[in-house]
């Protein structure tokens, strides 16, 4: 398995799956170095997608796993990789979210997140932050 910036030949395979972020903002994340692309044989698997809360916590968006590689520990692997970079850009917090009718909350809880507050909006799920210090 090999982790590395997405770049414009990613572009097709990650927006035929993000579904939560406009297509047009897809060039914009892969330009700016947000989203990491997951392969394994030189075939894409994945991606992680983040940008910063308040402009200055850096907040993970998104990870995406083909569903014939998950339950292998490419999730986790993935988080890993990101806060470390993080961690050597200099950060010292990191935030996620995931909504409460999702178990993504337990697999962040096992890897050190904290439950830091929620966000309820009138259409959405119970959607629950969480931070990790580095």
């Amino acid at each position: 398995m090999k982790i590395e910036l997405a770049t414009e030949k990613d572009y097709k395979y990650i927006v035929e799956r993000d579904r939560h972020i406009p297509e047009t903002l897809v060039r914009t994340k892969i330009n700016a170095n947000e989203i990491f692309i997951i392969r394994d044989a030189e075939k894409e698997i994945g991606w992680m997608r983040y940008g910063y809360f308040w402009d200055s916590i850096p907040f993970m968006n998104m990870i995406w796993i083909d569903e014939e590689h998950r339950g292998q520990g490419v999730g986790k692997e993935i988080v890993l990789y990101w806060e470390e970079i993080m961690r050597k850009k200099g950060f010292e917090l990191i935030m996620t979210s995931t909504q409460s009718n999702e178990d993504a909350q337990h697999f962040y809880r096992k890897i050190g997140y904290r439950d830091a507050g929620c966000l309820l909006l009138e259409t959405q799920p119970l959607e629950v932050i969480l931070t990790k210090n580095l």
